[in-house]
This record gives C-alpha cells, structure tokens and sequence, in this order.
C-alpha cells in the first residue's frame, strides 16, 4: 500500500500519467563536465615563528572538480536528474572526502523539483544565486570566510524540495536530512573513561572533577591525534538531520532572499545558522550586501553525580564542539578559532566591475563577530578583506591574481588565526590560472 502511495506521489510531482510513462518520450543528456585551478599563494605571519608560506594550492578562485550531469526527457514537462561531482588538488592529484562532494538524483516537473542524496544545503543555495561575493565566482576558495556560516554547505542524505514560478521572479525551497541513528556517543564516553582509569560509577567529587577536566581538555586539545579525538571525530564525521528552507525574489537587476537551518547535533546540542541579503545588477555593476547568524544552543550537562555521567556530558559536548569547530575555523572557513563560544555573526559587502569584456576586478569586506565564550577568552571581532582581478584569454580559460588581509581583535589573548602561529593579522596573494570544460 505504502509503495503505491508514494508511486502516486511522484507521478503527481511530475505531472505525468501512467501511460504518457510508459513512452518513449526523448533521449537521455549526459554531460562530462570540470574546472581545472591552480595557484601560488604566500602568505604572511603563517606557520611557526609567523615566518610566512610560499606554496602552490590546487584551487585560489575555483576548486578544482568534475562532474557527470544526467537528464532523461520523461514526457509532459518531466525530466530525470542526476548530478555526480568530485572536488581534487591539482597541485599534488589528491582527492576530497568523500570522493563525489555532491551526488543525488532526482525528478522534476511542473510541480517543482525533488532531489535525493548529498547536496548543497539551503544557506549556500541562497547566498549562491542571490548575493555572492564575486559575480564571476560565488566565492573565492583560497580565501571564503563567508562559508563558514554555511553550516557546512553540503549536506549527505538529503531530501530537498524546490519550487519557482514561471519566470524564475520567485524561487523557494525546503531542506531534510536523516541522521540515520548517528547519536550515540557512549563510544566517546567509554574512551574517556579507559583513559581515567575509573570505573563509571565512582562518585563525582570535586577534586576528581578537576582532574577529569585537565585530562580531557589535555586530549582533546592535543595536535596529535589520540583514542579520544579520534572516536570524537568519528562520531562527527556522520550523518546529520537537518531542516530549513530558502526564498529569493529577483527582478530588473536586484535579487534578495533568505534562508534557515536547523542542524541536531549527535550530542544534543543544535545549531540554528539564517542568512539574508540581496544584490543589484547594472551593466557592468554589480554590487552585495548580507548577513548571516551562526548559534550554538548546547546541550546542557545538568548536575551528574558519577563520573560515568560527567565523562558522558564531556563527550557530547566534545563531539558537537568538533562539528562546530569543523564549519567555523580555519583560514578560508570563517578565519579564527571558535574556543567556547557559542555564537558567531557576519556582515559581508562587496561589488564587481566588469572593465572590459575581457577584465573583471571586485573587492569585498567580512565583518565577523564572535560571543557567548562562557571563559570570555574567544569573544572578539574579525576583519577580511579581498580585491581580485581577472582577465579572460576566452571563455573557457582566465587568469586571476587577488590579495586579502585578515585581523582579530579582542579575544583575551585566546583568539588566534590558527593554533600552530598563534597570528592575530594575516595578508595573503594568490596568481593562478583556471580552465573550464
């Protein structure tokens, strides 16, 4: 009964009958598609003693990537769809995890469109379409702290559903994800607990307290990875459910829109990340502004009495500060160190000339801001700023050099670029070259 049901759910969505299915209607398109992108980069007060990096990066303005798109011709407005995409370096030919960053399948029709599998998620899709920094690019990849409000920008075992007008004018769509189960953190908690040597019903006494948190901050602050980071990461490498949906509207050159999204973190904590802006378009101008909120709500440890229920309450927390620290830091990823934390917000504006049919040159400034440090050690703002030329040989192939600065102030002597050199500024150039086919 229930597969009739939703055999009928779909052929509505497509608005194809049972016999027009039947038919031969068209043929099958099948497209080998990629960007191919390398750059030199140095970078200033980058590594330790802050002596600077000279290297070649397998992507400054695009990733590099191929992808394979699918459409079937089903008759009466429909079509099939499939799109497999695999992101690599082309400086040294290694290849992202997982191997295909997006592959889904899915149907469309005049009802809309309802694709399955691992795809971007709500926030990325807005901001792409409606208010991207670059009008040639979304973003830059060398140097994005714009997506490290995207709450990670793809999601696996993902439902979405999208609906336009007619003409495009109104676009709107709804984002679910499974997490199959990926929640069950006991795993970290009986690693913790091998490592204290305790068995889990010893009474929680404040000076067991103390050393339980010196020992755990100790491994789970560690570079070197060790039994409790590692089942940590493990745990938030998984699925994640998600839940939200975006609206955009665009006409006579000016687009804006918004986007929400929901994500339940393994440990119980969430993760409510909404966006909004718009851009406006004019011959050879074009200009952007939005906003986007990242907040953190925890899980909270409540008032354990053993030390089985503290370690639990640590290893929740360590497995969703993970996924956190996963989405927020790191130089191209949001650009400083989350700490405790719980919320982060982000004023971006930029715009774009087109000089010549064959120049294009932009600029665009990040303001973040960082609060809710519960140790007050990473509460602080951060600045970025990028410029960026290119020059187009033709329309497959162009060249791009760009420059961006990044500075944090505040932190309380805890907030660093990165751990390792412990920068508070950074000034960055890139030279590359791109090719699309």
């Amino acid at each position: 009964m229930q597969k009739k049901i939703l055999a009928a759910a779909v052929a509505a969505l497509c608005g194809v009958a049972t016999t027009a299915m039947a038919q031969q209607t068209g043929a099958s398109k099948v497209e080998l598609w990629g960007i191919v992108d390398a750059a030199v980069r140095h970078t200033t007060n980058e590594g330790k003693g802050q002596s600077g990096l000279t290297k070649m990066i397998g992507g400054g303005m695009s990733q590099s990537r191929w992808g394979i798109k699918v459409e079937e011709d089903l008759g009466g407005g429909s079509k099939a769809l499939v799109e497999l995409e695999n992101r690599f370096n082309a400086d040294d030919g290694s290849v992202s995890t997982p191997f295909f960053q997006l592959a889904y399948v899915g149907l469309q029709g005049p009802y809309g469109r309802l694709t399955m599998g691992r795809q971007w998620n709500v926030l990325f899709d807005v901001v792409s379409s409606t208010y991207a920094s670059f009008p040639y690019s979304p973003y830059m990849d060398a140097y994005k702290p714009e997506l490290g409000m995207a709450a990670g920008a793809r999601t696996s075992n993902a439902l979405k559903y999208t609906i336009a007008t007619p003409t495009r004018n109104w676009v709107g769509s709804v984002q679910y994800s499974f997490a199959e189960g990926n929640d069950n953190t006991d795993a970290v908690r009986n690693v913790g607990l091998g490592m204290l040597g305790m068995p889990a019903a010893t009474p929680l006494t404040a000076p067991i307290k103390a050393g339980i948190d010196t020992d755990v901050a100790a491994a789970s602050g560690s570079t070197t990875p060790n039994a409790l980071t590692t089942a940590a990461g493990g745990i938030a490498a998984g699925a994640l459910k998600t839940m939200g949906g975006f609206l955009r509207y665009s006409e006579n050159g000016i687009s804006v829109g918004g986007g929400f999204l929901r994500t339940e973190l393994p440990g119980g904590s969430d993760l409510d990340a909404w966006t909004l802006g718009g851009s406006y378009r004019s011959g050879p101008l074009y200009v952007n502004l939005g906003y986007g909120q990242n907040k953190v709500k925890w899980k909270s440890a409540g008032t354990p009495t053993t030390v089985g229920a503290y370690v639990g309450a640590l290893a929740n927390r360590l497995v969703d500060q993970a996924i956190i620290n996963s989405m927020w830091q790191g130089q191209t990823n949001g650009g400083f160190q989350v700490g405790d934390a719980d919320k982060r917000q982000m004023i971006k504006v930029g715009f774009g000339y087109q000089i010549t049919p064959q120049i294009n040159a932009g600029m665009h400034y990040f303001h973040a801001k960082q609060s809710g440090s519960t140790s007050g050690g990473y509460d602080g703002k951060a600045h970025f700023m990028v410029a960026a030329v290119d020059y187009a040989f033709s329309k497959r192939t162009d060249a791009y050099a760009a420059i961006d600065h990044t500075k944090l102030s505040n932190g309380g002597g805890k907030l660093f670029i990165d751990s390792a050199s412990q920068a508070r500024s950074r000034t960055g150039f890139t030279v590359g070259v791109r090719h699309r086919f």
